[in-house]
């Protein structure tokens, strides 16, 4: 049996990358979502959370156990080495959790979708990578559509992530989801190369 290929899909804040990956999943391809399991970790998670509150205090905790997101955002917000820390704690979790998803997979290829997959380094656990890219117009009308976040709060997000210079420079694929060329082919294409790929093995 051939092993499952391990794929990444990122990109900056509002290059609509979870709209490019949905469109994988009607081909049929498993998708895990780092973001939203990262969510639910922080609360399953004993040993995970006990970290957490080593580092943010009990207050990242309200009584009842479920995470203090306000707490958390006001210690973090322009405290990047407070952030790193609760990332480098975060993410193995996220590693391990997606190891385990991954395993109780079939098919020939897997997505982890995540915002941060080339600056936490999390890319290298990966066979693949792909990087969805979006001009900073449209980046910034789609969050304020999607979000209410504050000027401020959207800059701040995006000076912790990387240029698509940057990211780019780690893919093996890149999507356009600019509005002007289709998203639909570019995806049918690196499908269609990810099952070759997959078939060699």
């Amino acid at each position: 049996m051939n092993k499952i290929l391990t794929v990444g899909i990122t990109g900056g804040i509002g290059v609509g990358k979870t709209t490019v990956a949905k469109v994988f999943t009607l081909l049929g391809v498993p998708l895990y979502n780092a973001d939203e399991r990262a969510k639910l970790l922080v609360h399953e998670n004993l040993n995970l959370k006990k970290s957490i509150i080593e580092l943010m205090g009990v207050q990242a905790y309200f009584p009842d156990g479920r995470y203090n997101t306000t707490h958390i955002k006001q210690q973090i917000f322009s405290n990047n080495i407070l952030l790193n820390q609760l990332n480098q704690l975060i993410h193995p979790a996220v590693s391990v959790d997606f190891a385990r998803w991954v395993s109780k997979q079939s098919g020939t290829y897997v997505l982890k979708e995540a915002a941060l997959l080339v600056e936490s380094g999390s890319y290298k656990e990966l066979d693949w990578l792909i990087v969805v890219t979006a001009p900073m117009s449209i980046r910034l009308q789609r969050i304020q559509q999607r979000d209410c976040r504050s000027v401020e709060e959207i800059n701040q997000i995006m000076t912790l992530q990387l240029g698509d210079d940057a990211k780019i420079a780690k893919a093996n694929f890149t999507i356009a989801n600019d509005n002007k060329i289709l998203v639909i082919p570019q995806v049918l294409a690196i499908d269609e190369q990810l099952r070759q790929l997959a078939s060699r093995q």
